[in-house]
């Protein structure tokens, strides 16, 4: 018996080229999103498990922004407008979230921070963007961030003439109609 012809060979490479592109393609956007929490690409914020282990001079103005995607029928905004601290100071910043409908809606909150090559400094220690967050009929939240400039940012030349970071959050539902009547279907059996 003989092994496979020319064109089979041809076929088996093209399919599995294209199985190879379709894994990348779902393998991408994670990917993409570690590639940018490590370099702080994008203006991507970085996490930390504790407070910076030192405090520096120099100041900086942290300014707060949110938005809402369309489709998610909430109200948010941040408490406050801006903070001024120390370089490696915690802060502490709340936004208000409140859902505008008589049901129960998950959202979820992407961020980043400009100018984007501050991102790989600023650090967040706890923050509601972390998970998804269920808001209740007509109900509002007060949504903590608790957050640090690491002072490494004084010491990269490429920032002397950063004296204000914006941190911005968008709000996008998480949860959909399909997904609510799925639910609902399963619940019913």
């Amino acid at each position: 018996m003989s092994g496979p012809t020319k064109n089979e060979k041809t076929a088996l490479i093209a399919a599995a080229a294209v199985v190879g592109m379709v894994g990348m393609s779902f393998a991408a956007v994670p990917l993409y999103r570690a590639f940018c929490q490590v370099t702080g690409f994008d203006g991507t914020t970085q996490r930390s498990d504790k407070p910076a282990d030192r405090v520096i001079e120099r100041k900086i103005t942290i300014r707060f922004d949110a938005t809402v995607s369309d489709g998610l029928p909430w109200r948010f905004k941040p408490e406050q407008v801006d903070q001024t601290l120390h370089i490696g100071e915690t802060g502490l910043a709340y936004y208000r979230a409140e859902n505008l409908t008589g049901k129960p809606i998950t959202g979820r909150a992407s961020f980043n921070v400009q100018p984007a090559k501050a991102g790989i400094y600023f650090k967040k220690i706890e923050c509601f963007c972390f998970t998804e967050q269920t808001l209740q009929p007509d109900e509002s939240v007060d949504m903590p961030v608790t957050y640090f400039v690491d002072p490494a940012l004084a010491e990269d030349s490429a920032l002397d003439d950063v004296q204000t970071i914006t941190l911005a959050y968008t709000f996008f539902r998480w949860d959909d109609e399909e997904t609510d009547a799925a639910g609902a279907a399963r619940g019913a059996q």
